[in-house]
């Protein structure tokens, strides 16, 4: 499906993006694969990777500003919306610019996407939208629903949305395991709480389900994979085993689990084999036997979070993860 297209990823120069590009390029030789982010300088650094590979562009701008991206989106196949305000404390401090681009953002893309005649967008959400206790999760459950909703408001039109959801992103920019990498030499890690669980899903996982969902979308469905859980005590002791773990309270708006899939979604939400779907509530759509497929419907009351999860990583499985990752940690 993306062989010889025209992609296109917003906020690309994110942790994301910088694996999404080289693997889409490797395995699907995409015509144009245009990254749209507003920071000039992470443009100029990530250029360099790519210098004389003509596929590959860099497209200054900002998804709140509606007419820079109907230019960027000029002759675009497919989107990958990677774009968001994120980082828990920040959104709570400055929710105004939280919520205009994590919320406005995604209106204005959606809304272009369909007058460009985009064919399929896929936008990256998080466990925090999933029965959300923070800001950056209620803007993200927000848009998450416009981007469901996006398949009816696009009328007549062809283009249609999909959305992928996954926890804890091992070793990207920001996350636990290159902060405690960080700061291990010091001998103290800091823990919000003991009891703190996280998923942990690889770049390499969630660049496989938007390729997945690119190819397996009817719109409008959510994709959750399958991954295991840890302890934040036990990843602490991953990175830094003879440091000292000390226990300094939860942040502002933290969970002490991250949650995927919360029992109000469960009549709507069925499971494959790494996956699950949650499926549009909207428009009889989750009855649809297209979107269903092969799907096994879950319990009345199911709920996937890091707390109950059947599956649990080992000390000594992230440790080796570590040591074969250490030099990209947190890199970008």
């Amino acid at each position: 499906m993306l062989t010889n297209s025209s992609i296109l990823i917003t906020g690309g120069t994110g942790s994301f993006g910088h694996t999404f590009v080289p693997l889409t390029l490797a395995k699907y030789n995409p015509r144009r694969l245009v990254i749209f982010s507003r920071d000039e300088m992470k443009q100029w650094e990530m250029a360099k990777l790519y210098s004389g590979d003509e596929r590959v562009r860099f497209f200054i701008g900002d998804v709140r500003d509606k007419d820079r991206l109907a230019r960027a989106l000029h002759g675009v196949d497919y989107v990958v919306h990677a774009a968001a305000t994120k980082i828990v404390p920040t959104a709570e401090y400055n929710p105004f610019e939280c919520v205009k681009t994590n919320i406005i953002g995604a209106m204005n893309l959606i809304d272009v996407c369909i007058d460009k005649g985009v064919k399929r967008v896929v936008a990256l959400s998080t466990d925090k939208a999933s029965s959300p206790a923070n800001l950056y999760g209620a803007t993200k459950l927000a848009s998450d629903k416009l981007f469901v909703a996006g398949n009816a408001y696009a009328g007549g039109h062809n283009t249609r949305f999909g959305v992928v959801r996954y926890g804890n992103v091992m070793g990207s920019r920001g996350s636990v395991i290159p902060f405690f990498a960080s700061i291990a030499e010091k001998g103290v890690l800091p823990i919000t709480d003991a009891r703190m669980t996280r998923f942990m899903i690889t770049l390499e996982q969630g660049v496989d389900l938007v390729w997945h969902a690119f190819d397996d979308m009817v719109g409008g469905e959510i994709y959750v994979k399958k991954i295991p859980s840890m302890k934040v005590t036990d990843i602490a002791l991953a990175v830094a085993p003879s440091a000292r773990q000390e226990i300094v309270g939860v942040r502002p708006g933290e969970k002490l689990h991250e949650q995927m899939i919360g029992p109000e979604d469960a009549h709507h939400t069925f499971e494959y084999g790494d996956h699950y779907k949650i499926l549009p509530a909207i428009h009889s759509w989750s009855q649809d036997p297209e979107r269903i497929q092969n799907g096994i419907k879950v319990a009345p009351e199911f709920s996937y979070s890091s707390d109950n999860n059947p599956d649990w990583m080992s000390i000594d499985t992230l440790r080796t993860w570590i040591e074969q990752n250490h030099a990209k940690l947190g890199k970008f």
